[in-house]
């Protein structure tokens, strides 16, 4: 419950949803910790906390890699040097003791927890699966000698009446091929069907990325069951190439004003409260996307990008939050300033080499 103290009267601060905070945390219901180690630590002044902070070795994507690299998450403090220093202190010699010479984050066990901090775009509001943190907590992350490991940017993405002249002839090249299909899902139950393979390509597309740690088939079920209920059939969209799914876009409306009008609990009318605020929504937010790689260049992109964005403009959205997306990426970028995006967010991963450490 500490965020929540640090963070009374912070505008724009997002509670996490406690029930799936107290999942994350338990051994049983997220497998992450079958092949994560972790540490994790509060700060005390006296009786009262002042700070957390969690260590993570993830084996599995260490092994993959053959990177030592631990990551922190949930670091959260008073603007006290001293008390981050401490916290800092405890999973940097941890992580040494893990054989771990590099430590980056805010990262955590998994690519779908939340990453990075903000750094630019206080003011707007955030997405879900996004920290909204003080302007202080880069401080004293910089204090502690860490350094930039990756920028992720997210852009405004308008919603434009006409479509450029470019793009509608790619999207008449691809509809007209015989292989590609569009599915059009017609109500949230014919989604069912397609949440694993989507997963399965979400495995393949994010493989090469850094910190991504490949799901199993369990784990893949279980965030299917979790995040079925919350999607809305308008704003997924899956397109096959001869049968096969070749890219997907899952995107739903911004919950943010409901979660904070629900105070992260769902019951007896945090749900309610939650749902409301999905209605009332006028922004889009993109979750996750991706093409397989054997078919990529042949217009997939524009298909979907073309579609979510009408059906954004038929919903009544005023825009598209892009989510992160790695500053690295410059394809991704490109087709997004292509269409008049503008970067209206920031956010910062942060590394220091642990071979110094003592």
């Amino acid at each position: 419950m500490l965020p929540a103290q640090l963070h009374k009267g912070h505008q724009n601060w997002v509670p996490p949803i406690y029930r799936d905070e107290w999942s994350y945390f338990n051994k049983k219901q997220n497998l992450a910790f079958c092949y994560c180690n972790t540490t994790l630590a509060l700060a005390y002044r006296g009786n009262e906390l002042v700070g957390r902070i969690m260590g993570i070795n993830n084996r599995r994507y260490n092994s993959a890699s053959n990177e030592k690299t631990a990551r922190f998450s949930h670091f959260e403090c008073v603007n006290e040097p001293s008390v981050a220093h401490e916290l800092f202190l405890h999973i940097e010699n941890w992580s040494v003791a893990q054989g771990l010479t590099k430590i980056m984050g805010p990262f955590g066990m998994n690519y779908h927890d939340p990453m990075g901090f903000i750094l630019e775009g206080f003011d707007h509001s955030p997405a879900i699966s996004t920290y909204q943190n003080f302007e202080y907590l880069l401080t004293l992350i910089e204090q502690e000698g860490y350094l930039k490991e990756e920028d992720l940017v997210v852009y405004k993405i308008p919603i434009k009446e006409n479509v450029p002249d470019f793009y509608q002839r790619i999207q008449q090249k691809v509809q007209s091929n015989p292989h590609i299909r569009k599915v059009n899902f017609r109500t949230d139950r014919d989604m069912k069907s397609y949440i694993l393979p989507v997963l399965k390509l979400f495995n393949e597309t994010f493989s090469a990325i850094r910190g991504y740690s490949q799901l199993d088939e369990e784990e893949m079920k279980r965030l299917a069951r979790h995040y079925l209920p919350a999607l809305d059939h308008r704003f997924v969209k899956v397109v096959e190439y001869d049968g096969e799914v070749a890219g997907f876009i899952i995107a739903m409306p911004n919950i943010s004003k409901g979660i904070i009008a629900s105070g992260g609990r769902l019951f007896p009318f945090g749900f309610s409260k939650i749902i409301q605020a999905q209605k009332q929504s006028k922004q889009l937010d993109l979750l996750i996307g991706g093409i397989s790689e054997k078919y990529r260049g042949l217009g997939i992109d524009v298909l979907m990008g073309l579609d979510i964005i009408a059906s954004a403009r038929e919903a009544g959205f005023e825009f598209i939050d892009s989510h992160l997306e790695l500053e690295s990426n410059v394809k991704v970028r490109a087709e997004m300033e292509k269409q008049g995006s503008i970067i209206y967010k920031r956010y910062r991963i942060f590394q220091k080499d642990l071979l110094n450490v003592s």
